[in-house]
């Protein structure tokens, strides 16, 4: 298999983690007779100081001819003061309109030899955590009208959610997808006791769950949900939900699971091409350091091996070598634990790189 991969590593950590996560996407390559095409670049702050655009038309167009896009991370107190539409994150809701990307998907495991970790009680983290949130990424609440203006009360705002069943019917599709290659199992969270938006999702949520008699629906208000993913986290096998709910779900979930730096994500549209990149900021107080972790960029490419390329051994083997290096005793900073041997950004992704394949 021949695949084009565009790296856009960014700001902070990101150039250490990015690179960490191509070797490993190497070591795949090697190993199966792939071959990986990576072409880097700049995107975020580093795209402004080269640029003055935070997603420049030569990075789209590389982006849109690749088959899958890797990105570490963009952001940092260097561009705070710029305005919204030069800021380093509106190079990121650029990539994501250009690409067509409307389902965001987020693992959260939570790992043997990192429960330890996590906040909850451990009766309730000895049941394990290995849940898939799917949130719908270019409608609902953070895209609809707002505005503001002084009113008789005085200052006044307003935000509107608007969905349509365009956008409900197909990041559900995805959805159900995932679970049926999962424990097949949807719980769709929603609002719609309060929220006509929500009933909107709701109805067509259950519609398109006659497509997948295989997979379960359940439903769940949102309040409710949050609840439930600390009281009993191993409930869940994939949250299907709207943009803000799932902005704050998979916020939480990462919490449960001990640490950030262990999440990776994927963001995925119509097409089989798609954009990974950790759910973690770009850290600027540790870049350049080898004290990043690596392992949410690994877990990352991952998914892009599965979910962009079909390729669901390889991706298992990546996931098999960050278990069994963990299991080995082996963390960087921000998981260290008594007892385990310390190491840096790149130890750690050597170490997942000559795992892969080890017998």
């Amino acid at each position: 298999m021949e695949k084009r991969i565009t790296l856009l590593p960014g700001d902070g950590i990101g150039p250490e983690i990015v690179e960490q996560a191509a070797a490993v996407l190497q070591r795949i390559a090697v190993r199966h007779g792939h071959t990986f095409a990576t072409e880097v670049k700049p995107a975020g702050g580093a795209a402004i100081d080269a640029t003055e655009n935070p997603m420049p038309d030569f990075t789209v167009e590389a982006c849109l001819a690749a088959d899958a896009v890797l990105l570490g991370a963009v952001g940092g107190p260097k561009w705070d003061a710029l305005e919204g539409a030069r800021r380093p994150e509106a190079g990121l809701l650029r990539i994501r309109k250009e690409m067509g990307l409307f389902a965001n998907l987020r693992p959260a495991v939570l790992y043997d030899t990192l429960r330890g970790a996590s906040p909850l009680r451990p009766d309730i983290v000895s049941k394990g955590m290995d849940v898939l949130i799917v949130r719908e990424l270019t409608g609902g609440l953070y895209f609809g009208k707002r505005g503001n203006g002084t009113g008789a009360a005085g200052r006044e705002a307003f935000d509107t959610e608007t969905y349509d069943e365009r956008e409900v019917r197909r990041v559900a599709r995805v959805a159900f997808a995932q679970a049926r290659n999962r424990r097949k199992k949807v719980t769709s969270v929603d609002k719609a006791n309060v929220l006509a938006s929500s009933r909107l999702w709701r109805d067509i949520v259950t519609e398109t769950a006659a497509d997948y008699p295989d997979v379960a629906l359940e439903h769940m208000y949102v309040d409710n949900a949050a609840m439930q993913l600390v009281r009993d986290p191993s409930q869940f096998d994939v949250i299907l939900t709207t943009n803000m709910f799932g902005d704050i779900l998979s916020d939480e979930a990462s919490v449960v699971t001990g640490s950030i730096g262990m999440l990776p994500s994927a963001s995925l549209g119509e097409t089989p091409r798609g954009l990974y990149e950790p759910i973690h900021g770009s850290a600027p107080d540790i870049a350049g350091q080898n004290r990043a972790n690596p392992l949410a960029t690994i877990l990352s490419a991952a998914m892009m091996l599965r979910d962009s390329f079909a390729l669901e051994k390889e991706a298992w083997e990546v996931e098999r070598a960050v278990s069994r290096v963990l299991a080995r005793g082996f963390r960087t900073a921000d998981i260290m634990s008594p007892g385990r041997k310390l190491v840096g950004t790149r130890e750690m992704g050597g170490l997942v790189a000559a795992e892969i394949g080890r017998d």
